[in-house]
């Protein structure tokens, strides 16, 4: 396994960002098997920037999408949707709504961080060319850190951006994660400097990291009295949740809300007033149905994904945008 979220088997993961001249966006895409996936989702915090989140209702028709598209640019940058679903649109993915193969609507969630004027020109934000570029791009390889949605992400006055991981259960079902970490709330213990998620990572999670030296905690907090963040910090942190499993709409939704409990492992605060932060979770339904034992185990995998998930997103950002990522923050953490 990678430690991906396309280790469940079928999902692809599509970024593209636009870097330099007053850009830091991007946009992420993540991309079920053919035939969709059934989707649920669960929003929290006092911002959010969404599209097509209430079919996701379990009481609503549509049950399955065809994509999940995650952005920055705020609510602008919801327009790189368009880009995904007229590359649907084209191969004739979508709901039927007529009796002709090409009669279709594609289904494609999405949901935006904040991270407007970080490139340095704030109305830069993602279209529709660099949505339907990360679609273009769709793949089993996931590039961590600053990438796709992540490219101009922060956490707590620190470089944030795209992390990944996954696990496999007992009975072979796949539970994978995918975090755009741009939070007004810290990553990090303010009393040890380590990362609030990296006692529930497992062992290749995070190599060679450890409790950084008490001289780069004193720095950081000094860095962080000099040049306190702005108010209001505006942000939202982002995850899609991937299983293999057959699950129905409102099991979907219930992954998701636990999901939320991974993201309050790894961020603390997490869901404020200026955070939108938004879970999806898709099934692709290649493996049986849980019982309630194996329901049980994926949510607590899902919990835990997510919260590894975003360790690996701060752990694998880098200096970018005039904004200081954790390695160079407190490098004694880092063996190398």
């Amino acid at each position: 396994m990678r430690n991906t979220i396309t280790d469940v088997p079928g999902i692809t993961v599509g970024q593209a960002q636009r870097v330099g001249d007053g850009w830091l966006t991007g946009v992420t895409v993540v991309v079920p098997p053919p035939g969709g996936a059934v989707a649920g989702v669960d929003v929290r915090g006092g911002g959010p920037g969404t599209r097509e989140t209430d079919l996701l209702d379990p009481r609503n028709v549509v049950d399955r999408v065809q994509a999940v598209v995650l952005a920055g640019g705020s609510a602008l940058g919801l327009c790189a949707v368009d880009g995904v679903v007229q590359r649907l649109l084209a191969e004739g993915t979508g709901f039927p709504v007529g009796p002709a193969p090409h009669e279709v609507v594609p289904i494609v969630p999405a949901a935006v961080v904040f991270d407007l004027g970080r490139g340095g020109a704030y109305a830069n934000h993602p279209d529709a060319a660099l949505g339907a570029a990360a679609y273009d791009a769709a793949g089993i390889e996931v590039t961590e850190g600053n990438h796709g949605a992540g490219t101009g992400a922060r956490v707590g006055g620190l470089k944030g951006g795209v992390g990944t991981a996954s696990t496999s259960l007992p009975d072979g079902t796949v539970v994978g994660a995918l975090a755009v970490v741009n939070a007004v709330g810290s990553a990090v213990d303010p009393d040890t400097g380590e990362l609030w998620a990296s006692r529930h990572c497992l062992a290749g999670d995070l190599p060679g990291l450890r409790r950084p030296d008490r001289g780069d905690l004193d720095a950081a907090r000094q860095r962080a009295a000099d040049q306190p963040e702005p108010r209001p910090p505006l942000a939202t942190t982002l995850v899609v949740i991937a299983t293999d499993a057959i699950l129905t709409k409102a099991q979907c939704q219930k992954i998701s809300g636990v999901g939320h409990d991974g993201l309050a492992r790894a961020i603390n605060p997490v869901h404020t007033m200026y955070d939108g932060d938004t879970v999806f979770t898709l099934a692709t339904g290649a493996r049986p149905t849980p019982d309630p034992a194996g329901f049980h185990a994926m949510l607590t995998a899902a919990g835990d994904v997510v919260t590894r998930a975003v360790a690996r997103g701060v752990v694998s950002a880098g200096d970018l945008g005039g904004m200081r990522c954790y390695r160079s923050a407190f490098p004694s953490a880092f063996d190398t």
